[in-house]
Order: structure tokens, then sequence, then C-alpha cells
């Protein structure tokens, strides 16, 4: 069955290859992409959300501007990591090969995502968000009605491995804690895509040149975007495994099939201060509950994933130009 997708992206890298694989899947319908702030500013991300969507011939999918910063902030710098992670402009210093002309909506990203929510049922619709929670945390102090409508698929957190921020906490979370651990704390059908993982899954320079010999802009766009962060793992992971970590397209792809990855069921709790601030964790108070909100992918069908992956990717890349 088609699932109908909302994507949220701070659109760097990573989320650039989400977006292309559910635009690359004959089992999505891409209605929406929310931005929100994190690799890049708000504005950025989606300036680089409107051009990707020029360059793949979409410009019928409407994009809508979310919170610019965090909920317990009043203005938002991107942190000095993701600078160097994903480049300046979010896609690794390389320039998207084509400029939309489109605006994004008047309507807001909140607004948009609870309209989507109370228009279609789990079932039919999965909100994949791939950045900060301060967007699920505005629609749900908004709109209570949702949370138990709205399917959320989530790249962010950990839970067996350390953080990529510190010890403790992953980036996304990092981005607003406060608004993940009110995320968190609702009965809201979550599954949590964390470094558990995403740090399993690779893509190589051996598949980038074979987008490269497509011979397509995008293609060639792709490829140079992905060897930039092919290259920066190398030089800034210690547990460099021979290629970048598909965080937000594994993110993406488990919405359209959860079969890729194995779960545990747990409520969640963010720890929003002391030394462990952003650290996601069983929540002691709801230990009992016979009710668990939240689904943490704790293994992944590596290779089944990957090979989904490259193939959607490749297809879309040749035929666009």
């Amino acid at each position: 069955m088609t699932k109908k997708i909302i994507l949220d992206l701070d659109t760097g890298i990573d989320d650039t290859l989400a977006l292309s694989y559910i635009l690359g899947s004959p089992d999505a319908e891409l209605i929406g992409i929310t931005g929100t702030y994190g690799n890049v500013l708000l504005e950025t991300g989606v300036n680089n959300d409107l051009n990707l969507l020029a360059m793949f011939g979409r410009e019928d999918i409407p994009v809508f501007k979310g919170p610019s910063h965090p909920s317990d902030a009043s203005d938002f710098s991107v942190p000095p990591s993701s600078g160097i992670f994903h480049g300046e402009n979010g896609t690794g210093n390389i320039e998207i090969p084509a400029k939309s002309t489109k605006q994004a909506q008047e309507q807001s990203a909140v607004d948009f995502i609870i309209e989507s929510a109370r228009k279609y049922d789990q079932d039919e619709l999965v909100y994949v968000p791939t950045g900060a929670s301060t967007t699920l945390d505005a629609v749900y102090a908004k709109a209570p009605d949702v949370i138990d409508r709205l399917k959320v698929v989530m790249m962010g957190g950990a839970l067996t491995q350390p953080g990529n921020c510190n010890p403790f906490m992953e980036a996304n979370i990092s981005q607003d804690p406060q608004a993940s651990n009110r995320v968190f704390a609702t009965e809201a059908n979550i599954t949590m895509i964390g470094l558990d993982v995403t740090m399993k899954v690779l893509m190589t320079k051996e598949d980038t040149q074979q987008l490269r010999e497509l011979g397509t802009k995008a293609g060639r766009f792709l490829a140079d975007m992905t060897d930039y962060y092919i290259d920066i793992s190398e030089q800034e992971d210690p547990a460099f495994q021979g290629g970048c970590n598909l965080h937000d397209p594994l993110a993406a792809a488990v919405a359209l099939d959860a079969t890729l990855v194995q779960t545990f069921p747990v409520n969640l709790m963010v720890e929003t201060e002391g030394p462990g601030i952003g650290r996601t964790i069983g929540d002691p108070n709801r230990l009992l509950s016979p009710v668990k909100n939240t689904k943490v992918a704790i293994d992944v069908d590596g290779d089944r994933f990957v090979k989904r992956f490259k193939e959607r990717l490749f297809a879309l890349a040749a035929q666009s130009e």
C-alpha cells in the first residue's frame, strides 16, 4: 500500500538522501516537506528543499516553514559540528544544480501537520522528523487530539550506543532536549531510529562512483555531496567504518517498511539538565506501565536496506536531468 509521507527536514546531506529515497519510492506519496533548523538555519534548509525538488522535477510538492529555533530559546545558531559535517550550505558546499522559482507555503508547518493528521489515519500517513522535535512538540501542544492519530518514525536518539555529540547526546535530540522529552512523554505512536541502527548502514565511494557514472546532473550532485560526507566522516569519526552513515534515509525507509528493523518497546525520557542532558533513556516513572508508546530500533537488516536504498536512489538520479 502506498503511504503518504511528511518529511520534516533540517536539510543537510543525509536529509537530502532521505528526500531522494522517498521520491524514488513507488510505495510513497510525499504530500509535503516541513522545514526546521539544525544542520542549517531554517531558511537555508527550506531553500535547499525547494531547489532539490526543482532538480528532481517535483515542484508540485509543497514546502512549509516550521519553528526556526528551539522551544526554550529565542534564536538559533548552527553548531560548528554541523558546518563541518554538512558544509556551510548543508549540501557539502556543493551547489544544487537547479534553482526553484517556488516559495514556501504561507501555511505553517505546524498547521499543515495538524490538518494532515486530522485528514488521514495512521495506516495512511507517516510523519518522519529527521531533525529537532520542536515542530512535533508544537503540534501536540496546539492540537492534542492528533497525538493518537499521527504515526511518527523519527531519526534521533541512542539507547545502546554513545551519542555523537558527546557520550550521552545524539545530534537531533541535542537541538531541543526539552521538546523531545515532552514528545516521548505522550502516548504517541513513535518509532525511534537512532544511532543503534543508523551506524550500521553505510554508503561508500564505490556507490557514489556508480551515481556519477549515470551521467546526469542529479547523479553528479548526489555523488559529489556524498563524497564530501564520506571524506569528512573519515577525517572526524574515530569509528569510521569505510563510508558515511545513512541516518535519515533509514528512518525514511522504515516509515515505508517497518520490517527493516527490530524494535524494543519502552517508555522513553530525555534528560534535560546536568551532565547527561540529551540522553534518551527509559523513564523510571513509567517502568511498570503496561503501555509502551515508543519502539526503539535496536537492529537492522542492513544488507536489505542498503540494496533497496541504492536501487531507489540510482533510479531517481537516472531519470532526473
